[in-house]
């Protein structure tokens, strides 16, 4: 998470991070014909999208993680578990359909398969799994167990 608010975009970015892609870089495209920068921007849109961003909080009761996925319907998002204790979130975004007479501007929605995986703690209740998608957000809440407390047993000392 950042420690410093984006102004442009409302996006989250760790400004301390080398291999951030959400740098502002202002010599991009100065040194480049037009038809390379498109591509570039393309790959870097594509990037950015195969590597969802997710939250994950535990709370007392459940891990709860939260995917910003827009554009995307339910149907298009598989969450799965696998090996009894990792969450897998997947989908694809599918490229908007070009026409040989359309002129693009500029291309900076993202489009392509992403994947992200989350090995949980063993007092995660994986049978109990539930997800739900509104508004572009997938939210998946895994139950945890109960906290198992040792039993203690008082034991009598008797006088000799």
């Amino acid at each position: 998470m950042s420690l410093i608010p984006t102004i442009f975009g409302g996006r989250r970015s760790n400004v301390f991070d080398p291999f951030s892609q959400d740098v502002w870089d202002p010599f991009e495209g100065f040194f480049t014909p037009s038809s390379a920068l498109a591509n570039a921007s393309t790959a870097r849109d594509v990037a950015a999208f195969t590597n969802a961003r997710v939250d994950w909080k535990e709370t007392s009761e459940a891990h709860v993680f939260k995917a910003d996925l827009p554009g995307l319907k339910k149907e298009e998002v598989k969450v799965e578990v696998e090996d009894k204790n990792v969450l897998q979130i997947s989908g694809e975004r599918s490229k908007e359909n070009e026409e040989k007479n359309d002129k693009w501007h500029r291309v900076e929605r993202a489009s392509g398969k992403f994947m992200r995986r989350f090995r949980l703690p063993e007092n995660a209740k994986m049978e109990e799994v539930k997800a739900t998608m509104e508004n572009g957000v997938l939210t998946v809440v895994v139950p945890k167990a109960p906290e198992k407390k040792p039993q203690v047993k008082s034991i009598d000392i008797s006088a000799n």
